[in-house]
């Protein structure tokens, strides 16, 4: 059944892309739609917190419309086409690829050299080198920073940050910081999204001047 219904979702996008079909959809681009990626994936997150099991599975569909049409899209290319058929054959190979402790028989210790192991074939596959290959730079200012402290812990870089930690942190005495932080921002008339992003940039200098030096 899922399968039917998949094939059904490429035909009906195939359908509205094409001559005689929606004018909308045909006019949509791959920047046209950015806006739509990610307030579907914001209303799944929403549907998810709410424990709305009706509106997870009516949001993942939409998530799952995002994919199929972007792919459709993408067959237009005139140069470099792919389709969801490539698309879902590069995330398969990627996952065995990825998991050779459950596709190799690969013997683990637990969850953490998984995860090891995961970020070892991950650069070996990208040929990264630096801590801050294959950051995306254009997410919010507080996960990309999040995102940067992870790969600094992971390769080894000291960053020149203030400490906190003769504080107490718990969930919620680390949300009372940052909306205190945030409302000392607005207070001052700072836009706190563009000052951490602006440390973002600094994080990541510090790891490049880092990495020189090595």
């Amino acid at each position: 059944m899922a399968d039917s219904q998949l094939q059904r979702l490429v035909e009906v996008m195939d359908r509205l892309r094409s001559p005689g079909g929606c004018p909308w959809d045909a006019e949509q681009t791959h920047e046209s739609l950015i806006k739509y990626l990610l307030e579907e994936s914001y209303e799944f997150i929403d549907a998810i917190e709410t424990d709305d099991r009706a509106g997870m599975r009516e949001e993942l569909g939409d998530v799952l419309l995002q994919v199929y049409f972007h792919s459709r899209i993408a067959q237009d290319h005139p140069t470099d086409p792919f389709s969801i058929e490539d698309v879902a054959g590069a995330i398969a190979d990627k996952l065995i690829s990825r998991h050779p402790h459950v596709f190799e028989n690969l013997e683990v210790s637990g969850t953490d050299e998984i995860i090891e192991n995961w970020e070892a074939i991950k650069a070996r596959e990208k040929g990264r080198t630096s801590a801050i290959d294959g950051i995306a730079m254009s997410q919010p200012a507080l996960p990309l920073v999040a995102k940067i402290l992870y790969r600094a812990e992971k390769y080894n870089v000291d960053l020149d940050l203030n400490s906190y930690s003769s504080e107490k942190a718990t969930e919620k005495s680390v949300g009372v910081a940052l909306a205190s932080v945030i409302a000392w921002a607005h207070e001052n008339d700072i836009d706190p999204e563009n000052a951490l992003r602006a440390q973002a940039r600094e994080m990541i200098r510090q790891i490049q001047a880092s990495e020189k030096q090595a």
